[in-house]
């Protein structure tokens, strides 16, 4: 698997003109799906998608129906599903060109089984069922760390799913490894909060060595949507994302 090469802006020799790019996808009449909509990462990612209009069709693929108050979201489309039983909805996954994967849970809350169930399981049936459906570019939210030879489990199902995915042969793939995420979740996650702020001052000082805000890593994802690759398979460390994100930055503000 590739990763950025080394001395570019996230694997990009020159600066792209990110606007333009992006006024050229509009252009191309794309659709998208995003998975994880309601985790922390996901919901930013589905207001910025929003935003971006790049897409003429947005499909949410949930358990649940999530509500929306701002007319922004009126015209999401949402199709829910069972995730125990995703061969049941294949339709769902039919008819997008790109599909974003966002999902995930935590030992600490769904246990060893849920866990594996939901970051390996549900994420590969999830790319099988939407390559199966015509999905050509399937990016996924992964971890730092991931690594499927690792003696640890989180890491190990992380690297697992990441290489299985590469299998399955998208016409391209991107695999987005972040750091510990900054944000502040809805969920209660006492380790975690109690890590970010202990890493906070970390983050100031040096904010791309093991941190990163999620509004940063959603940025990243649509970027590269829109932005030309060679690779078939592209692999994004903390420090890549980073720069992924903050394209076009300046002449946004």
């Amino acid at each position: 698997m590739d990763g950025p090469d080394p001395g570019t802006a996230a694997g990009h020799r020159m600066p792209p003109d990110i606007f333009k790019l992006r006024e050229m996808y509009r252009t191309l009449n794309k659709s998208c799906f995003i998975l994880g909509a309601s985790g922390e990462t996901g919901k930013v990612l589905l207001k910025e998608v929003l935003k971006s209009r790049l897409f003429s069709k947005v499909t949410l693929i949930g358990r649940r129906k999530l509500t929306f108050e701002n007319a922004m979201y009126e015209d999401v489309i949402q199709e829910l599903v069972d995730f125990e039983k995703l061969d049941d909805h294949a339709s769902a996954f039919q008819g997008h060109d790109v599909g974003f994967c966002c999902l995930g849970t935590t030992r600490g809350k769904a246990g060893v089984e849920g866990f594996i169930r939901v970051d390996h399981d549900y994420v590969l049936k999830s790319a099988q069922l939407s390559k199966a459906g015509g999905c050509t570019h399937f990016l996924l939210q992964s971890s730092k760390g991931a690594d499927a030879t690792s003696s640890m489990l989180y890491p190990k199902i992380k690297g697992q799913v990441e290489a299985e995915i590469e299998e399955l042969n998208f016409y391209r793939y991107s695999i987005f490894r972040p750091g510990i995420l900054m944000c502040d979740r809805e969920e209660s996650r006492p380790m975690e909060w109690m890590a970010r702020k202990v890493l906070a001052p970390v983050a100031y000082m040096f904010p791309t060595a093991i941190t990163i805000p999620v509004t940063v890593v959603a940025k990243a994802m649509l970027n590269n949507v829109v932005l030309p690759s060679e690779k078939k398979a592209e692999l994004f460390h903390n420090k890549d994302v980073h720069e992924l994100g903050h394209l076009g930055e300046t002449k946004e503000k």
